[in-house]
């Protein structure tokens, strides 16, 4: 992007969103630098950091921050110590505050409605090419999650926990093909994140997506027939079905049901 000056003051007319920063659970942005009763009008838009990438959230906040402390405000909002913090140029803020730059707020966030794309993580870029989702806490540790990506026992997890918890060692795990009652028991997530079966010792042997129920169900068993020396749990996910192993040597549930 082009910093506006002079000769150019105004940026691009679709663009109606400038960050002022963010951090590991929220994204800040203002659509106008005009002051009304000496504040600017912000938006604060929460984040969710998934094993698959940033997620953005629905509902936005509304707050007012003193014209005169702009810089302040983000800097104390985006401290340093947040490994995911980062806060855009004041040098280019200033400039758009002199011209009284103003646009109407967007009605969602995308590259081409943002000022300033530069100043934003490249993760935080990728997220912008995916539509808001509804974010919640993690049961477990707070995270910031996506609503309805991982549930259990009625209980919305993050992706770390739901793998850890269902996917560890006191996962429903399997010694023998499921039986046909057993298939809407399994648990069912949003996706299977390879990098978190590392931590818990666990291999995804076989993804199946847009065959039929019955066919799914029927290679699933025959995979864990072939191999029933070692536990075996069937996910359903956005796709399909994931079939998951336990390690050799590394005893994933106590004796396989």
């Amino acid at each position: 992007m082009s910093t506006p000056n002079a000769a150019d003051p105004a940026p691009k007319t679709e663009a109606r969103a400038y960050i002022l920063g963010g951090n590991a659970s929220t994204l800040a942005f203002t659509s106008s630098l005009v002051a009304e009763n000496r504040q600017v009008t912000a938006w604060l838009v929460p984040l969710a950091w998934t094993p698959i990438g940033v997620v953005l959230g629905e509902n936005w906040q509304r707050v007012g921050i003193a014209a005169d402390n702009l810089g302040g405000w983000t800097d104390q909002t985006f401290e340093p110590s947040d490994e995911r913090s980062f806060v855009s140029s004041l040098r280019e803020l200033d400039l758009l505050a002199r011209i009284g730059w103003s646009a109407a707020v967007p009605d969602a966030l995308g590259e081409a409605t943002i000022v300033n794309p530069d100043d934003l993580p490249e993760d935080i870029l990728d997220g912008l090419s995916h539509g808001p989702e509804a974010l919640v806490q993690c049961a477990i540790c707070r995270r910031t999650c996506v609503r309805d990506h991982f549930v259990w026992n009625e209980r919305r997890l993050c992706a770390w926990d739901f793998h850890a918890t269902v996917f560890g060692k006191r996962g429903p795990w399997r010694g023998a093909p499921y039986e046909e009652r057993l298939w809407e028991t399994i648990p069912q997530a949003a996706y299977v994140a390879g990098p978190l079966l590392d931590d818990i010792g666990v291999d995804a042997v076989l993804a199946l997506e847009g065959l039929d129920d019955e066919l799914a169900h029927r290679l699933i068993n025959e995979a864990i027939a072939a191999d029933d020396a070692r536990a075996h749990l069937a996910v359903r996910t956005s796709g399909g079905y994931t079939l998951l192993r336990e390690r050799a040597g590394e005893r994933t549930s106590g004796e396989p049901s």
